[in-house]
């Protein structure tokens, strides 16, 4: 497999290079506004012939403002910069020749145009995907089908990202991700990932970036990547907003996002809400344990249902406020709430035989249970921005903060059937706090055109506290009596330290390279009886060489190490019994796993606005973390004995050696029919500790199409499909699913109002679920039906003095490309 990858890639990459012209100049700059000074992204800059006035070629600048426009044709010629709603800069007698290959423009600045704007309406439409070096963004505007939608729903269509039926996300592969929003972290991440991404609506969220390996200024945490979501926001002058309600058979939603700004000021503000309404699903487990010490085969058949419901809430404030010229100060503050609660009834049977298959006993049950997961939480920061006379030349501070109020629970009775007092049950609340504070400091020095240093540090401390709070169920009162033994109060502290240093340069006019190191010195703190966890340092490098062989192919090498701390959750010591034949608990021994990741990647772009990232990776995890499961005939909790039990935790077992393949392409099939698609090919060899020995899981396969064409009048018409395929892990087989999405969109005034409809496995009302998990003495196979069907209806209004979007290039007059085609990176 390896052997064919590589072959595969370099095959690719020589085909192309071949097709490169031998001309490697090039004309650079960064387009400012000047009195805000912000970069512009999605400027045009158009290189005019100085005396025939024919358009030559061009670029459009990037969300940091800078374009490179390479291969340009020996000549004198015009540069002339234009932006929407500004004053159009031209610059004469740029010269490209032999002695004068490559020409940088500095930094260009336009200034906002006198006429009055407020009635102007331009229409954009940014391409969905945009490939930048280290990173994907995923334009959520762009897209059709997840409006009225969800992160989660969002997060499915993001290349190298994969979404599970529970929630459950990775990135290339791995589960092990930091999620943060807007750059910075929230302790609503940090209780229920699943519930936290269920709670932001698509409709506030602007783009999705996702770093599969992160530079030295960005923390280390997370094995598998970064995923930062940004949030919507408006620089523009004036007041302007947009609202979004959606209704469906599964979800309702709604969301209003406001701005204003005037001069050097303005402000934002969010509010929004989602439920999914009560959904039952149900689920069967059969397991066939073997007792050889009792000399006894027990068969346990579970035949349940949940009914289970969803609630977000989110609201929130910003500033801008530009102090001057080059002083820039911003903060928000936001709160958010999400809720989850579930109940359900399980019929139980269970058949004891001897060694010989003789009946002994047969135990016939109902179980009732009913779980409960509420976090509030409060993010707020304040981030100052000093940028110098020398382009590129800035210091930023950063103060954030998170508080969080996570407050979960279960209860959970046990019935002989046809009886109405329970025989066991118990139940268990557990409130906490979850706080956290960063400060970071970051200092950007540019030494020449061609090289500039980075360096910075940073502090994090979080201090978590929880309440155990645990009754177990008695017959002969008939009531829940609180079990000291099981009630606690736990407490832990991390406190990180931390500092880098990298540089960005070009080395002999051929190769980018971006190296960098960071040192993390981590201290945690615990207080369960006789645990002590050791404090540690961490040296943690990244390189990422890059070369371009003309504006629109590229390849990129890159390696990053990685860590994945064990988070509260997992060294929690609770012990959840709300199935008592099921029970998880947390490992307070677990150590960090340590990750080296190296990727190859390929992009690729096209003159009809297709593009090309191919990707082959390996990543090297020492310390993996894995759930183990492990049978007991009888396991005790406190003055608690239960019998048959299967208890599953995290712990390190050993290594992962991770191979994988992405490919992702974007086809414009005509300018009003797109296709976009991305692959994925994994193989997991773990070298396990364990009695389970090591393991290969063979190739898994992640693979999403989508497909959107453009009708008149404003209507789209879009289909999503998502398949992902089973694969064995250290102790049996996780389960295969597929998903599939149908969606239209029709704009009207004047584009600033739409209304969609979306239609999600219309032709099935569950997803089956099969999974597998094996141990010494056990064979265990569940299978759940998920409710995944649903229907619904979005409306979305943006309104405002100024509703000013950048103009949709394909269908510009003054397109670039000169024979017919659209400019690389645009999408129709």
């Amino acid at each position: 497999m390896k052997k064919f990858i590589i072959i595969l890639f370099h095959c690719l990459v020589n085909t192309l290079a071949e097709g490169q012209s031998d001309i490697s100049t090039s004309i650079t700059g960064t387009v400012f506004d000047k009195s805000t000074r912000l970069p512009l992204d999605y400027a045009t800059v158009s290189v005019m012939h100085k005396e025939s006035g024919k358009l030559i070629t061009g670029s459009l600048t990037d969300s940091e403002g800078k374009f490179t426009i390479y291969n340009v044709p020996f000549g004198r010629y015009k540069i002339v910069v234009n932006y929407i709603s500004y004053e159009n800069v031209s610059i004469d007698n740029v010269t490209i020749n032999i002695e004068k290959q490559s020409v940088s423009l500095g930094t260009i600045y336009l200034s906002p145009s006198v006429l009055s704007l407020a009635e102007v309406t331009v229409v954009s439409d940014k391409p969905v995907i945009e490939n930048r070096i280290g990173k994907i963004i995923y334009n959520v505007s762009s897209d059709i089908s997840s409006q009225g939608g969800l992160a989660i729903d969002v997060l499915k269509k993001v290349p190298q990202v994969t979404v599970d039926a529970d929630g459950n996300v990775e990135l290339q592969g791995n589960s092990n991700v930091r999620f943060l929003i807007n750059g910075k972290p929230s302790s609503i991440f940090g209780n229920s990932l699943a519930d936290a991404l269920a709670s932001i609506p698509a409709s506030q969220i602007k783009s999705i970036e996702a770093i599969t390996n992160p530079g030295a200024r960005y923390d280390s945490q997370g094995t598998g990547g970064i995923i930062n979501i940004i949030l919507e926001d408006n620089k523009l002058q004036g007041i302007s907003g947009n609202t979004n309600l959606s209704a469906g058979t599964r979800l309702q939603n709604g969301s209003v996002n406001l701005s204003a700004k005037k001069n050097n000021f303005g402000v934002n503000g969010y509010f929004s809400g989602n439920w999914r309404l009560s959904s039952k699903g149900g689920f069967t487990n059969t397991r066939v344990t073997t007792d050889s010490t009792a000399g006894q085969i027990t068969t346990l058949t579970q035949d349940g249902f949940n009914n289970s419901d969803r609630l977000g809430l989110r609201s929130g404030l910003g500033f801008e406020w530009n102090i001057s010229e080059r002083n820039t100060l911003t903060g928000s503050v936001g709160y958010n709430q999400f809720s989850f609660s579930s109940s359900g009834q399980t019929d139980l049977e269970q058949w004891i035989r001897d060694l010989s298959g003789n009946n002994e006993q047969e135990i016939f049950t109902v179980r009732n249970s009913e779980n409960s997961r509420n976090v509030r939480s409060i993010d707020w920061s304040l981030d100052y921005t000093k940028n110098f006379k020398k382009e590129g030349h800035e210091l930023d501070v950063l103060f954030s903060s998170t508080h969080g109020r996570p407050v979960s629970g279960y209860t959970q009775t046990q019935l002989y059937t046809g009886e109405t007092v329970p025989f066991e049950g118990s139940s268990s609340n557990n409130p906490g706090t979850d706080n956290q504070i960063e400060l970071s400091l970051n200092y950007v020095y540019p030494i020449n055109e061609n090289f500039s240093i980075e360096t910075g540090l940073k502090s994090v401390f979080q201090n978590l506290m929880s309440i155990a709070d645990v009754s177990v169920f008695s017959p002969s009162f008939n009531d829940y009596i609180s079990d000291p033994l099981q009630s606690y109060n736990l407490k832990y502290n991390l406190k990180i330290y931390a500092g880098y240093f990298s540089s960005d340069f070009r080395l002999f006019n051929f190769l980018d390279l971006k190296p960098g190191l960071r040192y993390e010195y981590t201290d945690v703190g615990i207080d369960f009886p006789n645990t002590s966890i050791p404090s540690y340092g961490t040296f943690v490098p990244s390189l990422v060489l890059s070369h371009s062989f003309n504006e629109r192919n590229s390849l990129q090498l890159a390696y990053s190490k990685r860590i994945q701390r064990p988070d509260y959750g997992d060294l929690n010591p609770f012990v959840n019994r709300s199935d008592p034949y099921n029970i998880t608990t947390g490992n307070v021994f677990l150590k960090p796993e340590i990750g080296n990741s190296f990727e190859l990647s390929f992009n690729g772009g096209f003159k009809n606005g297709g593009n090309l990232r191919l990707s082959v990776m390996e990543r090297i995890t020492t310390q993996e973390t894995e759930e183990v499961t492990t049978f007991y005939p009888e396991y005790s909790v406190g003055d608690s004995v239960y019998k048959n039990v299967l208890v599953t935790t995290e712990q390190n077992i050993g290594e992962e050696y991770a191979t994988g393949l992405s490919v992702f392409a974007s086809i414009p099939v005509t300018p009003k029919f797109n296709l976009r698609g991305n692959l994925m090919l994994f193989n997991r060899y773990l070298i396990s500790n364990l009695n389970e020995g090591n393991v290969s899981t063979g190739i898994n396969t992640r693979f999403n199409l989508n497909a959107t064409y453009e009708l008149p009048r404003d209507l789209a018409l879009e289909l999503f499909g998502f398949y992902r395929s089973g694969g064995k892990n250290l102790q049996g087989r996780s389960p295969q699913f597929f998903i599939y999405t149908f969606a239209f969109r029709k704009r009207f005034w004047d584009r600033n109002g739409s209304f969609g409809f979306t239609a999600t496995n219309p032709f099935s009302r569950n997803i089956r679920m099969v999974s597998k998990v094996t141990t010494e003495n056990s064979e265990s196979s569940t299978v759940r039906e998920l409710p995944f069907r649903s229907f619904g209806i979005a409306f979305t209004w943006k309104f405002g003095n100024l509703e000013s979007k950048k103009r949709n290039r394909e269908n510009d007059n003054d397109s670039f490309n000169t024979d017919g085609g659209m400019m690389p990176g645009t999408s129709p």
